[in-house]
């Protein structure tokens, strides 16, 4: 399985338009996701109240490639979101169980 860190940190003065879309838009496609095993978003808080991140869990790579395309190393945004990021970031790792 891979696990998949995405983070964006919002313009300043756009962290409640982005928490609506987080909220509304962002969480309920990825629970909906296809290949998706688990979803974790965090939102903001007091002493980082512009970051917020996915951890997602992912079946395989087949998976993840079929969602993002073939350039699943590039941290992909919705154009909804795009004027409400100042930037983002993306990691991927082997799951490990333990």
């Amino acid at each position: 399985m891979i696990m998949r860190i995405f983070q964006v940190v919002t313009k300043p003065g756009k962290e409640a338009a982005f928490e609506r879309f987080f909220r509304e838009t962002a969480i309920p496609l990825m629970k909906g996701t296809e290949g998706v095993v688990q979803l974790l978003p965090g939102a903001a808080r007091p002493d980082s109240p512009r970051e917020f991140s996915f951890v997602m869990v992912w079946r395989d790579l087949s998976a993840l490639k079929a969602f993002v395309g073939e350039d699943y190393a590039s941290p992909h945004i919705d154009p909804a979101e795009a004027d409400l990021i100042e930037s983002r970031s993306i990691r991927h790792y082997e799951l490990v169980d333990g």
